[in-house]
C-alpha cells in the first residue's frame, strides 16, 4: 500500500485549499495518508526524521507554499519522494511545466526542481526562489494586493487591473543599474526588472521565454524600460505570450551573478511574497543546498 504525508496550506486558493486536499485524498484510492497543516511545521529536520523512507511527501498549495517549503526545508531535504499538488490561484510553477491545474489528476514529482535553487539576497537576508523575483511594477502589484487582502478584499484581487492602473497613474518608473557577471549597464525609465529561475511568474507573465528551470546554473533577467506610460501600457500585454522580448523596450540577460540597483526603494516580491522599500537585490544562480552563500560558485 502506498503511503503519503500530505502537507497542506489551508489559506491557499483563497481558503479553498483544504477542500482541494480532501478531493486529492479521495483520489488516492485508499492509500495510507497522514495530513498536516504546513504552516504549523517549525522544524523540518525533526519532522522528516519521523517519516519512514517509503512515505511520499505531498506539498499542497500554490507557488508561495511550494517556495516557502523549499526555503524552510532546503537544508533538510530527505530521501523521500517529494510531490506537489496545486491548490493555489496563480500556479505559475505548474503552468511553466506545461501542466494546467485543471488537468492535474495526481501529485507530480518536484524534488529535482527544489533541491538546487538560486539565491537572492535583500537587506542582508538570503532567500531561495522557485519561479522568480519581481522588482518594479510587479512588486508594486503585490504590495497593492497585500493591502486589499488586509482589508478583506482578497477574493477580488485582479493583478492585471492593478498593473494597468499602476502603468497609467500610480507607479513611477526608476533608473536602474543592472550588473550581470560583472558587466554593468545603466537604464532609464525602468518599469520592471525581474530575475527568473523559470519562465513564468505573476499569474501568467512569460517574462523570460527561454529560461529553463532545470538548467539552473544560470538565471535570466528582464529589463523592461525606456518609454512613457501609454507606450508601455500598449506593449505590456505581450508579456503574457512571451512576445514582449521582440520589443526594443525589453532586454533579457543571462548569467550566474546578478545585481540590480534602483535609484529609489520600491516593493519587491519573491515568489509572490512582498518585501517593501528595497533598493537593491543580488542573485547567485545554482547555490547547492549544502553550501553557504558565503562561498558561491565562481562567476
Amino acid at each position: 500500500m502506498k503511503k503519503y504525508c500530505i502537507l497542506f496550506n489551508p489559506k491557499s486558493g483563497n481558503g479553498s485549499g483544504k477542500n482541494s486536499v480532501e478531493s486529492l485524498i479521495e483520489s488516492l484510492n485508499g492509500a495510507e495518508v497522514s495530513k498536516h497543516d504546513i504552516t504549523s511545521i517549525k522544524d523540518y529536520r525533526a519532522f522528516f526524521a519521523g517519516l519512514s523512507k517509503d512515505v511520499a511527501i505531498v506539498v499542497c498549495g500554490g507557488d508561495g507554499t511550494l517556495s516557502r517549503f523549499a526555503n524552510d526545508a532546503y537544508e533538510s531535504i530527505p530521501e523521500n519522494d517529494i510531490l506537489f499538488y496545486a491548490t493555489g490561484t496563480g500556479n505559475d510553477f505548474l503552468n511553466d511545466l506545461g501542466i494546467s491545474v485543471d488537468d492535474q489528476k495526481e501529485p507530480i514529482d518536484v524534488k529535482k526542481y527544489i533541491v538546487d535553487l538560486p539565491t537572492v539576497v535583500i537587506n542582508g537576508e538570503e532567500h531561495k526562489f522557485v519561479n522568480g523575483i519581481g522588482y518594479g511594477i510587479d512588486g508594486y502589484c503585490c504590495e497593492v494586493g497585500d493591502k486589499l487582502r488586509a482589508k478583506g478584499d482578497g477574493k477580488s484581487i485582479n493583478y492585471t487591473s492593478i498593473a494597468i492602473k499602476g502603468l497609467l497613474f500610480h507607479y513611477k518608473p526608476t533608473n536602474a543599474t543592472v550588473t550581470i557577471d560583472g558587466v554593468k549597464r545603466e537604464f532609464k525609465k525602468v518599469w520592471l526588472t525581474p530575475t527568473m529561475n523559470g519562465r513564468m511568474y505573476g499569474g501568467g507573465m512569460i517574462a523570460t521565454p527561454d529560461q529553463n528551470r532545470l538548467k539552473n546554473d544560470t538565471v535570466s533577467t528582464l529589463v523592461f524600460n525606456g518609454a512613457g506610460r501609454l507606450r508601455t501600457l500598449m506593449a505590456f500585454p505581450a508579456i503574457f505570450k512571451g512576445e514582449h522580448v521582440k520589443n526594443p523596450m525589453c532586454k533579457v540577460f543571462t548569467g550566474k551573478h546578478v545585481v540590480v540597483e534602483f535609484d529609489r526603494p520600491v516593493a519587491l516580491q519573491i515568489d509572490g511574497e512582498t518585501y517593501l522599500n528595497i533598493s537593491k537585490y543580488e542573485v547567485f544562480a545554482k547555490v547547492p543546498a549544502k553550501n553557504s552563500l558565503k562561498e558561491p560558485a565562481a562567476v
